[in-house]
């Protein structure tokens, strides 16, 4: 569940009053886990696995109620929006503007703990707050379309210190939000778990910032970039577009960065998952020129190294492992020397073999399994969209000849020999395709479904199954 999810009359979901309701469901169902989506800014396509920056918070999902609270909004100041999905450029233009009445009556007196801050994250906030300054006075063009002198970084950036002041006061005030968030739901039992896009975006303050740490030309432009090759349901494959690593350059810093990216994450979420895990030990490259995935090349990751650095530096943090796709050998050994849970999705077991990995009773103790993900349409929505031949598979497969097939296979990943199940909450709520979070490899209208607040009525119904299974 999203926070961009939850309901309010904000046009998008916050770290308001409806999200302290929704811990207190969790509470109430007896559920552990609270999983979202990657919590940094959106930019243009408002994928949350492209953003400016993937250490800073998203200021759309900074509560405008609280900011009233805390005397920087006035009621009449705030936007009213009917709870339908996130209208993205209604949002982005309204919300800067709101945010920006609340900053100007922030600065005039800051509050103490403001100074201290900024000081512990200047080591990644003053890069972002001059990036989001410069890009704001670029019509936010990407940082590769700049004049040279502002792309390499050699100009005096001074003009820039207020406007960059107003992105410091926006990631103050998310930071705070989310902390207190944070500890209400560890009060109540509930932990929190993140996800890590495994790339940054090209248009992102860590290659502006930090070149040297991606395979570039001398110009600043990619040499290759990420993407899978074809497969059985691409016949051109996936092109990202996001630069690759340069893993020796890591390596020379003994992983400094990804330590310090680890590290970041772990203050806010309890559990990290990372997603597409799998390039940590192979990982696919593309010509930076070609415009489909067909011509790339295998390369080695860092593997086990880089996570022998992370335990030793971060205490052996808790990872889930998205290991999905086609995988070769050493991804699966990676997997393994880890010790990481993978990932099990039950939409993909109805094949008609019944050793299928990702059917429920095949499961190993270490995974997470899932329904589907957010890149799934809802179970519901998969269901009604399979022809009469595949209906009956699933049917059969399962033994079961009732209607209700989303509460029934959330039921039978319940009984699984997995640790983990994570449920979307559409899935809970038995929600068609229109509740579906992202198609892959589209623009537009994704990532924007709300949910209304009837999970509350939910609860009993859900403790009663976890109870039953022995998950409470």
């Amino acid at each position: 569940m999203h926070i961009s999810s939850l309901p309010n009359e904000r046009g998008i979901g916050s770290m308001g009053k409806s999200a302290y309701e929704f811990v207190d469901f969790l509470e109430k169902a007896k559920l552990g886990l609270w999983q979202v989506l990657p919590l940094c800014p959106t930019s243009y396509g408002d994928s949350p696995y492209q953003s400016p920056s993937a250490l800073a918070g998203n200021p759309y999902f900074i509560d405008l109620d609280v900011l009233v609270e805390e005397k920087l909004l006035n009621p009449e100041e705030l936007p009213t929006y009917k709870i339908a999905p996130v209208d993205y450029a209604a949002v982005y233009f309204e919300r800067y503007d709101t945010l920006k009445k609340a900053f100007k009556r922030f600065i005039k007196k800051p509050p103490a703990d403001y100074a201290e801050f900024k000081e512990e994250n200047s080591f990644w906030l003053d890069d972002y707050a001059l990036f989001m300054a410069i890009k704001e006075a670029h019509d936010m063009q990407a940082w590769e379309t700049w004049e040279d002198c502002y792309k390499f970084r050699s100009a005096n950036m001074q003009k820039f210190e207020k406007a960059a002041e107003f992105h410091k006061f926006l990631q103050y005030e998310f930071f705070t939000q989310w902390a207190r968030l944070k500890e209400y739901a560890n009060s109540k039992g509930v932990k929190i778990v993140g996800d890590m896009p495994i790339y940054v975006a090209y248009d992102s303050v860590e290659v502006w910032g930090n070149p040297k740490q991606f395979l570039l030309n001398d110009d600043l432009s990619r040499k290759v970039v990420a993407g899978v090759p074809p497969d059985y349901f691409s016949a051109d494959g996936q092109l990202w577009g996001n630069p690759i690593y340069d893993w020796e350059y890591m390596k020379s810093t003994n992983y400094d960065w990804w330590v310090m990216r680890m590290r970041m994450a772990l203050k806010l979420y309890d559990v990290v998952r990372i997603d597409h895990f799998r390039a940590f030990a192979d990982y696919y490259v593309i010509p930076a020129d070609r415009t489909d995935a067909r011509v790339g090349e295998w390369r080695p990751g860092p593997g086990m190294e880089l996570f022998n650095v992370i335990n030793r530096e971060l205490g052996n943090p808790a990872i889930i492992a998205e290991d999905l796709g086609e995988l070769h050998d050493c991804v699966r050994e990676l997997v393994r020397a880890t010790g990481f849970p993978g990932m099990k999705i039950m939409q993909f077991s109805f094949d008609g073999n019944p050793y299928n990995d990702f059917y429920y009773t095949n499961y190993q103790p270490n995974c997470v399994a899932y329904p589907g993900t957010h890149d799934n349409d809802t179970t519901r929505g998969w269901y009604e969209a399979l022809d009469d031949n595949m209906k009956s598979l699933v049917k059969r497969t399962l033994g079961y000849d009732g209607d209700e097939i989303a509460a029934e296979i959330v039921e039978r990943l319940m009984s699984s020999n997995a640790d983990t199940v994570i449920i979307p909450m559409q899935d809970f709520l038995d929600l068609p395709t229109k509740a579906r979070m992202n198609i892959p490899s589209t623009l537009g209208g994704n990532w924007a479904w709300r949910s209304k607040a009837v999970w509350t009525k939910k609860a009993a119904a859900i403790r009663k199954l976890v109870e039953k299974y022995g998950r409470a």
